[in-house]
C-alpha cells in the first residue's frame, strides 16, 4: 500500500489505515523538499504526482492513496489513467461523509488556496446532493503553521479563529477538514466552531481502502504487516514532524529522489 503526501500531514491517514489494515504493508512517502503544495500551479502538481506515483508503483505499492487534498484535486483524474494499479483520493469519501451526516444542508470547506481554488470539492459535494450549501474557505499560513515541531501556539489560535470566522457566519452544521495537517489542531477548531461535525480524512480513506481491497480480492489477512517511510526532504526533519502526527515511532526513513527513483 502507498500513501503519499506534501509532508507529513497524510501521516493522520496512515495512522488511521495502519489501525484499520493491521495486515498490510505501507510505503509512505512525504515529498518535504517540495512542500507545501497549496501555492503551485496545477501543471507542476501533475508532474510531481506522476514522479511520486511512479515511485511507489516501482516500490511495489498494489494500491495508492493520494492522502494530499491539493495533490488529489489537481492530479487524480491524470494518475488513475496512467498507473496500472487503483489509486484513491482523499476528496470524494470525505464529501460523501459531509453530505451525510450535515443536518441543516450547509456545509463549510477548510483547505487550501490550490484545493479551494479547484471546485472540486463543491462539485463533489453537488454530485451527492444538489441541495447542499458550501462555504469554502482557504486557509493558506494554516497547514505551514502546524508543520512545526511545536505548532500549539497563539498564532495557531489567531489563525483557526480568523479561518473558522467565515463558517460560523454561515451557519454550518458540518464541515470538511480539506488538508491532512488540519486533524492536528481539531481540539482548537472544534473550540472555535462548538456543535460542528468535523470529516477528516483518515477514517474515511480507511473505510474506502479496505471496501477497495476487498472487492479487488487484493486484502491480506492473519498477519502483522509493516510499514516504512521516504521523503524528499531531510530524513531527521521529517522525523520530527512526523513522529508527532504518526503518534508511533517511525523508524528507518529514507531520502528519496522521485524522478531518479533512488533512495542517496
Amino acid at each position: 500500500m502507498g500513501i503519499f503526501d506534501s509532508g507529513v500531514g497524510g501521516l493522520t491517514v496512515l495512522r488511521s489505515c495502519l489501525a484499520a489494515l493491521s495486515a498490510e504493508d505501507f510505503v509512505y512517502f512525504g515529498d518535504t523538499d517540495k512542500f507545501p503544495y497549496g501555492d503551485r500551479a496545477d501543471d507542476d502538481l501533475r508532474e510531481r504526482a506522476r514522479l511520486v506515483g511512479g515511485w511507489l508503483t516501482e516500490a511495489g505499492a498494489k494500491l495508492i492513496v493520494v492522502a494530499c487534498n491539493t495533490a488529489s484535486a489537481a492530479a487524480l483524474g491524470t494518475l488513475q489513467q496512467e498507473l496500472s494499479i487503483p489509486v484513491i483520493g482523499v476528496m470524494a469519501p470525505e464529501a460523501r461523509a459531509a453530505v451525510q451526516s450535515t443536518r441543516n444542508g450547509r456545509v463549510g470547506l477548510m483547505a487550501t488556496e490550490a484545493t479551494v481554488r479547484s471546485g472540486s470539492y463543491e462539485r463533489l459535494i453537488l454530485d451527492n446532493d444538489a441541495g447542499v450549501d458550501v462555504t469554502s474557505v482557504a486557509c493558506p499560513a494554516l497547514a505551514p503553521a502546524i508543520q512545526r515541531v511545536e505548532p500549539y501556539d497563539d498564532e495557531i489560535v489567531r489563525l483557526v479563529d480568523e479561518y473558522t470566522a467565515p463558517l460560523r457566519e454561515a451557519g454550518v452544521d458540518t464541515v470538511i477538514l480539506g488538508c491532512t495537517h488540519y486533524p492536528l489542531v481539531e481540539h482548537l477548531l472544534r473550540r472555535m466552531l462548538p456543535g460542528v461535525t468535523l470529516i477528516s480524512s483518515g477514517e474515511e480513506i480507511a473505510r474506502e481502502v479496505t471496501e477497495n481491497l476487498t472487492r479487488r480480492e487484493l486484502d491480506r489477512v492473519d498477519r502483522l504487516g509493516t510499514y516504512r517511510f521516504a521523503c524528499s526532504g531531510d530524513a531527521e526533519s521529517f522525523r520530527a514532524f512526523g513522529a508527532t502526527f504518526l503518534q508511533m515511532p517511525l523508524g528507518r526513513i529514507d531520502e528519496v529522489d522521485p524522478s531518479g527513483l533512488l533512495a542517496r
